[in-house]
């Protein structure tokens, strides 16, 4: 059954990722837990970000125009968290995270701190900002990055953490070329 949707409503079957979103500006240096961040392009590399414009780390992003995307490994669900639930208006995450072991690394190419065993560091530069909705988008290009496969992305599901699991296989190549032959047959 469907239901009309309202303001009050949060629809929860999204699965993401963790995006630790290191910036730079009038609030120093700052880490933020970012759930929608996402690649929208490859070539432009772009990523977008979604974050309200009354954060920290979204007047930090506009006064600098740089910003890092550290995508979180399965390890750092304590590290996603504590950057998730606290302000760099009235905390200093950095330093409460170093005193908490993580560790962090200036950007090569853009005045960020990077975090250190993400599964991807990128650094982007801000290319475009969209205002729709309560979380203005922030469009980023991809200056350099660095990624470790070895490392499997932390999940972010209906507010929990979560592992990747078994992989499930695409389908085979004689399912495959039925799919093909059926497609041949409902061509418009």
């Amino acid at each position: 059954m469907t239901k009309t949707i309202t303001s009050d409503d949060n629809i929860t079957s999204f699965l993401t990722n963790v995006g630790l979103i290191t910036t730079n500006g009038p609030f120093g240096y700052n880490v933020m837990s970012c759930e929608w961040t996402h690649q929208i392009s490859y070539d432009p590399p772009l990523i977008a970000l979604a974050i309200r414009s009354h954060k920290a780390t979204y007047q930090n992003i506009i006064a600098t125009k740089v910003f890092g995307v550290n995508i979180a490994s399965e390890q750092q669900n304590v590290l996603s968290a504590t950057a998730g639930n606290r302000s760099a208006k009235n905390v200093d995450k950095i330093k409460m995270l170093e005193e908490m072991g993580i560790k962090f690394y200036k950007a090569e190419n853009i005045d960020v701190l990077m975090v250190k065993d993400a599964c991807l560091n990128a650094e982007c530069k801000l290319i475009d900002t969209k205002d729709i909705g309560d979380h203005p988008l922030l469009i980023g290009q991809i200056v350099a990055f660095q990624e470790d496969h070895a490392k499997k992305p932390l999940i972010y599901h209906q507010g929990k953490y979560w592992k990747l699991g078994d992989n499930i296989p695409k389908p085979g190549e004689e399912l495959l070329n039925k799919i093909s032959k059926l497609n041949d047959k409902y061509q418009k």
